[in-house]
């Protein structure tokens, strides 16, 4: 069993590989019932089908925090990783399309004095 973390925005997955048929259960769910939209789905298959081992592994993976595309980026991460960890030849096909790459970019927080991070209040010279 092959163990990694994935992290985006403000998602994590926990990823547990094991040798199998290619299922993928998220936090005890069905792939295509936790991601309905097919995209996403792309997304999250993307490592596997690039390496030609979408039907070797079974995944098990504990996902929280963030919303559907920040939890299906992090999940990607989180699979690449394991890949990496069972074959280290893979790690040059995987950086080269970017999934070993953590994007480190977060939301800006609220700065005092202001409605949001940046925006100002409305201004009128009257």
């Amino acid at each position: 069993m092959i163990h990694a973390i994935g992290r985006r925005k403000a998602a994590v997955a926990r990823v547990y590989l094991t040798e199998g048929t290619g299922k993928i259960t998220i936090n005890k769910r069905e792939l295509k019932d936790y991601f309905p939209s097919e995209l996403v789905q792309f997304v999250v298959k993307q490592p596997l089908n690039l390496l030609d081992v979408a039907e070797k592994y079974d995944i098990k993976v504990n996902l929280y925090g963030g919303g559907f595309t920040g939890q299906s980026q992090a999940l990607r991460l989180a699979i690449a990783r394991a890949l990496v960890k069972i074959n280290e030849e893979d790690k040059k096909a995987l950086r080269a399309e970017g999934f070993i790459t953590r994007d480190s970019r977060i939301v800006e927080r609220k700065k005092p004095g202001r409605p949001k991070a940046r925006r100002r209040f409305q201004f009128s010279k009257r």
